[in-house]
């Protein structure tokens, strides 16, 4: 009787340990979906791959300019804040070009090398801005990405989705999908163990 109870306790707990494997690996593939369709296409679009060095020629701050974050959006995305215009020379060619943030600055509005967020106040953004212009004029060379295929003339300052980052996305579903097999492998290897005892 004792036998029995040991033996169907071991067959509940090998089922809840292979739903529990078998629900990992499910997990793991849904998030290697979703950042399939988020992040890596925002990766391979980006084209400024190529890190070299930026000297700062000039960093001004002209007249408030109107952004709007996207097509069709509406009137509360709109904000005026003053735009941050800066311009370095390329190491790589030598050439004089335009400096944004990342390539969602680019997107959002051109004419500028900083886009505040939507939910600072106007005395925030303005404080912020000065601060990024000083710091501009204070530290005036510095890493920067440019485009080697030269589709784009300008540089960013910082990718969106850099490649450690990137790796960073696919660490957590690679752990929980090797985790997830592990189980079941341990889980039929006890199964396969038992059998061949209850064999012999």
């Amino acid at each position: 009787m004792l036998g029995k109870k040991l033996v169907t306790a071991q067959k509940r707990g090998e089922t809840r340990a292979l739903c529990l494997g078998l629900g990992m690996v499910a997990c793991s593939m849904m998030m290697y979906f979703f950042i399939g369709i988020t992040i890596v296409p925002f990766y391979t679009k980006s084209v400024w791959t190529t890190e070299t060095v930026c000297k700062v020629l000039k960093a001004n701050i002209k007249d408030k300019v109107l952004c709007q974050n996207s097509e069709g959006s509406e009137d509360e995305d709109i904000f005026p804040y003053p735009c941050l215009q800066v311009w370095v020379n390329l190491t790589a060619s030598g050439q004089e070009v335009m400096l944004y943030h990342t390539e969602d600055t680019l997107e959002r509005n051109p004419k500028c090398s900083y886009v505040p967020g939507t939910s600072e106040n106007s005395k925030e953004v303005k404080a912020r801005i000065e601060t990024i212009a000083s710091n501009f004029k204070k530290y005036q060379t510095f890493p920067c990405y440019y485009d080697p295929g030269g589709m784009q003339t300008n540089v960013i300052l910082s990718r969106l989705y850099p490649p450690k980052g990137l790796l960073f996305a696919f660490l957590w579903p690679t752990l929980m999908f090797t985790g997830g097999c592990l189980i079941i492998v341990l889980v039929k290897i006890s199964q396969y163990v038992s059998v061949l005892s209850a064999w012999q």
